[in-house]
């Protein structure tokens, strides 16, 4: 057992110091305010404070895990050993940075409850962010900074124990719309139609009746060849349906349609189904329980996890919302329109709420790629990026998320070639481990 000695043992601290202790290093933690009980222990110990109190094994803190409420911060982000970081410490610190308040700014997204930009969908634009605008927002930081503090405790308590972190990889497959052209009904069909030839889309009006006439299939009707995918490879696969009412960004077919029922249906006989939270449930919790309930009606099992639509996550108020609603989790922690680490970390957490100075019980899974971020580069580059944010997770051993969606892989239009993407890259990593 660990134990840490502070001068003053507040949430914030508590929070941080069990993920990184439990969550990532995988030992037991306690604290103590007492010196008394800090010198009478016999293993590993460590001092979080402004002063050491002999030689022990010392980190100089910040004052951020002390204070209450959020304000604009001063970071000055520097290099440790050519990794970004920031709270610097001194000469008598273990480590050169104060890495426990700097994983708490990131983890808890501190920067985004401070006044900023909002984008068009109310989200919070990557380039705003420190890790964008000081080159780190692709690496893995938080779960680096931990490594190199084990490697530090154990060469001044060779004698400890840490267990092997896990490893793991996931995809995740976006429903917002189930077909391209299928089983949208007279009146969308004749309607989208028109638009098409009012756009001069005189090829897309052809492909859409091949389809309704059964000559070729949807191009978004992918559900059969990603569970073959998932099973052959043995690659966990969640898929999250929207079943939100029809609305301008929410186009999907009506909950009501038997088709689409049994689509649920069928995919969740062989794999996770969640919910995909509709754009106009944001900031509606009644919506939210609401589409919760419509899905688990229809798969006849508890849903816990979720993903918001287009992303658009506004803290504390959205995840307030999920708790609220009865989720326990959530995928959203990511950038639709750029890769990367947006929490600094691609280790599963606790949300913390700085509103209520409080750890919530959702649990947080950070994305770092999704399809609409990949399909800014060239193929070849595409590729290079997925496989280099792949090896950064697993150098550190954490979870990598990965998004696409059925509509992305419809070999159609602009999304075409990613259903060959999507096979080629989880191919390559699945046999590969």
């Amino acid at each position: 057992m660990f134990l840490v000695y502070t001068h003053k043992i507040t949430p914030r601290f508590t929070y941080i110091m069990k993920h990184v202790f439990t969550h990532m290093l995988g030992v037991e933690v306690k604290f103590t305010t007492k010196v008394e009980d800090f010198i009478a222990h016999s293993g590993p110990k460590i001092t979080y404070c402004k002063q050491a109190l002999q030689n022990e094994f010392h980190i100089k803190s910040n004052d951020l895990l002390f204070q209450q409420g959020f304000d604009d911060v001063e970071v000055s982000v520097q290099q440790w050993d050519e990794v970004a970081c920031f709270f610097p410490t001194n000469d008598k610190s273990a480590v050169p940075y104060d890495i426990f308040a700097a994983s708490f700014y990131l983890l808890s997204r501190y920067e985004e409850y401070v006044p900023h930009v909002k984008d068009m969908h109310g989200r919070y634009p990557a380039k705003e962010s420190l890790a964008f605008k000081n080159n780190f927002l692709e690496v893995p930081v938080v779960d680096i900074w931990v490594q190199r503090l084990k490697q530090a405790i154990l060469r001044r308590f060779p004698e400890a124990v840490f267990p092997k972190k896990e490893f793991s990889t996931l995809s995740i497959i976006d429903v917002p719309c189930a077909y391209t052209f299928k089983k949208k009904g007279v009146v969308r069909s004749i309607g989208g139609s028109i638009t098409d030839l009012f756009n001069l889309k005189f090829g897309r009006v052809l492909e859409r009746y091949k389809v309704l006439f059964n000559i070729t299939p949807d191009p978004s009707d992918n559900f059969e060849k990603l569970l073959w995918f998932k099973k052959k490879y043995n690659l966990d696969t969640l898929f999250f349906f929207l079943v939100g009412d029809y609305g301008s960004f929410d186009k999907n077919i009506s909950i009501n349609n038997k088709s689409f029922r049994e689509l649920i249906k069928s995919v969740a006989d062989y794999s996770v189904v969640s919910l995909m939270a509709s754009y106009d449930s944001f900031g509606n919790v009644d919506v939210l329980r609401e589409e919760r309930k419509r899905l688990i009606e229809i798969i006849n099992r508890p849903i816990k996890r979720v993903r918001l639509r287009l992303a658009r996550l506004e803290l504390p108020e959205t995840y307030k919302g999920l708790v609220d609603a009865d989720f326990t989790e959530d995928y959203t922690m990511g950038y639709v329109r750029q890769v990367g680490f947006r929490a600094g970390t691609c280790t599963p957490f606790k949300f913390y709420d700085l509103s209520l100075e409080m750890q919530t019980i959702l649990k947080v899974h950070p994305i770092c790629i999704h399809d609409d971020a990949l399909r800014d580069y060239g193929k070849d580059k595409a590729e290079a990026v997925f496989y280099k944010l792949y090896e950064a997770v697993k150098a550190v051993r954490g979870e990598f998320i990965a998004v696409f969606s059925n509509e992305s892989m419809g070999n159609y239009g602009n999304e075409r070639g990613f259903r060959k993407f999507y096979f080629k890259v989880f191919k390559k990593i699945c046999t590969e481990k």
